[in-house]
C-alpha cells in the first residue's frame, strides 16, 4: 500500500512542476489547427505510440461540439500495413516520414510523441514537417533530448522515469483535450487566447523554439 500511495504523490509532484503556459501554448496550436482546418498528426513508438492513437481518439472524438467542424487528426501510428511496409523496404526511421511526405500541407501541426526525445524515427518525422511548412510539438521528458531542440514547442516532463513521463503525457492528453473542446464551444465568445495573441510570451514559434518542464 505504501508503494502505491508513494507512486501516486510522485505522479502528483511531477505534474505540479510542468509549466502550465508551455501546456497553454500546446493547446493554442490546436486551437489554431482547428480553427484553420489544418490537419494533426501524431507519433510514438512503444508506450507513446499507444499515447498517440490515444490522443487521436480524443481529439477526433471528445472535442466534438454539436455545430461546429470537427479536428481532423491521424496517428501515424496505427496503419500497420503501411509502417511494415516502409520498415521492410525502406528503414524503420522512415515509417513515420514518409506517411507525412503523402499527407502533410504547410500549416498541419505534427504532435511528436518520445519519453526521452532521441527516437530516430520521430526525429526525422519532425525534421520532414518541418521541410513541409507544418507546425511542430514534441512531448518528452528528460533532458528532452534532440527532440526538444528540432520542434517549435515543447512540452518536457521533469523526470527521467520513463514509466512516469509516460503517465503524465496521458493526463496532459485528457488535459489539453479538454481545455481545447471548452476554446471550440466559447470560439467567438472570448474563450481562451490563440498562439498568434501569445506574443508576450513569446517572441515567435518559428523564430525562438519554445518549450520547458519544471517552472
Amino acid at each position: 500500500m505504501e508503494s502505491i500511495g508513494a507512486y501516486l504523490q510522485v505522479v502528483q509532484h511531477v505534474l505540479a512542476r510542468m509549466d502550465t503556459r508551455v501546456i497553454a501554448w500546446n493547446v493554442a496550436l490546436l486551437f489554431d489547427a482547428w480553427k484553420a482546418e489544418q490537419r494533426v498528426f501524431l507519433c510514438g513508438n512503444g508506450g507513446s505510440a499507444s499515447t498517440a492513437s490515444h490522443m487521436a481518439n480524443d481529439l477526433s472524438k471528445a472535442t466534438i461540439v454539436p455545430g461546429r467542424r470537427r479536428m481532423k487528426v491521424l496517428a501515424l501510428t496505427d496503419n500497420v500495413s503501411l509502417i511494415t511496409a516502409w520498415a521492410n523496404d525502406s528503414s524503420y526511421e522512415d515509417v513515420f516520414s514518409e506517411q507525412l511526405e503523402n499527407l502533410m500541407e504547410s500549416g498541419d501541426l505534427l504532435l511528436a510523441i518520445s519519453a526521452g526525445g532521441n527516437s530516430p524515427n520521430v526525429l526525422r518525422a519532425v525534421a520532414r514537417a518541418g521541410r513541409l511548412g507544418g507546425i511542430t510539438i514534441g512531448w518528452t521528458g528528460q533532458d528532452g533530448g534532440r527532440l526538444k531542440e528540432m520542434v517549435d514547442l515543447a512540452v518536457c516532463v521533469p523526470t527521467d522515469d520513463v514509466g512516469m513521463i509516460e503517465s503524465c503525457h496521458l493526463v496532459l492528453d485528457h488535459l489539453v483535450t479538454m481545455e481545447l473542446r471548452r476554446r471550440i464551444a466559447g470560439y467567438g465568445a472570448g474563450a481562451g487566447v490563440s498562439a498568434a495573441a501569445l506574443t508576450d510570451l513569446a517572441p515567435s514559434l518559428r523564430a525562438g523554439r519554445i518549450g520547458g518542464g519544471a517552472r
